[in-house]
């Protein structure tokens, strides 16, 4: 969870302005926390607060924190499913579903449950098959990781189970890659990102060199990049900072429930 969002805090800026190349600025003028963070910590809180995991509970806490921070930037659809009365899923395959997932592969104590937990978050809005399957994949990533598997194992698993292609290289997608928002167009590039990487700093670089929606490929990588690389003292700290005092509080909160190894989250603990 951590991880997204980092990758979302400096991938924001370069959302609308692609970059493709890995040695950018990572923090320039204007980075900030995205719909991408919000969600992300929206469903942490779902996770800290309800131990039935219960849609109607998911949609309150989305809600909630999403109308506390109405300008994070979220697709037309999405925002007007925030400040429905009786929102209803959308039959959307768009990457919210995977950028808002990384909390349930870390919370998850089983593969089973992870997928199931994945289910949820997406199907309240991204209900669609692939919206489904591309949170399912990030979130099985992120518990794979956590649980010492090697970026090999997460790659075999992913692609047999999910069918995603993983086989390509960043400097093979990077040249022809455009903007795309749907999970399976940036899902599996996240992935990729995540196994070309050598660090948790590396990972990011390569997810946002991709160019297209950068912040939200930047979440899905360094969600599951951060299970396996310590995040830099000084990238943590930056990103901290950013964050407004109640989404830091959620991510303290989400910490202490799940008792997070000091191998994993050292600079946030």
């Amino acid at each position: 969870m951590l991880g997204a969002l980092v990758g979302d805090i400096i991938g924001s800026t370069y959302e609308w302005y692609n970059t493709k190349r890995s040695d950018f600025e990572l923090f320039e003028k204007g980075c900030r926390f995205t719909d991408d963070s919000v969600m992300t910590l929206a469903v942490a809180k779902w996770l800290i607060e309800d131990e039935n995991h219960s849609t109607a509970q998911l949609i309150k806490c989305m809600q909630e924190l999403g109308r506390k921070h109405p300008d994070a930037g979220y697709g037309g659809h999405f925002y007007s499913w925030l400040f429905a009365k009786n929102p209803q899923p959308y039959n959307s395959w768009g990457n919210g579903a995977g950028m808002r997932v990384s909390p349930v592969g870390l919370y998850a104590t089983t593969l089973e449950e992870t997928l199931e937990l994945a289910e949820i978050t997406a199907s309240v809005s991204h209900n669609h098959p692939e919206g489904v399957k591309g949170a399912q994949a990030i979130a099985t990533s992120v518990f794979l990781c956590k649980q010492g598997k090697s970026k090999q194992e997460i790659k075999e698993y992913v692609e047999k189970t999910f069918g995603y292609n993983l086989h390509r290289t960043i400097a093979e997608i990077r040249p022809r890659y455009g903007f795309d928002v749907s999970c399976q167009g940036s899902v599996p590039e996240a992935i990729i990102a995540f196994l070309e990487g050598n660090s948790f700093e590396e990972v990011i670089r390569l997810a946002i060199s991709l160019g297209g929606d950068s912040d939200t490929i930047g979440a899905m990588a360094g969600g599951i990049a951060a299970c396996m690389y310590p995040i830099p003292e000084e990238i943590a700290e930056r990103c901290d900072n950013i964050l407004t005092a109640d989404l830091r509080e959620i991510k303290d909160k989400f910490i202490q429930m799940i008792e997070v190894n000091d191998s994993y989250y050292p600079n946030f603990s």
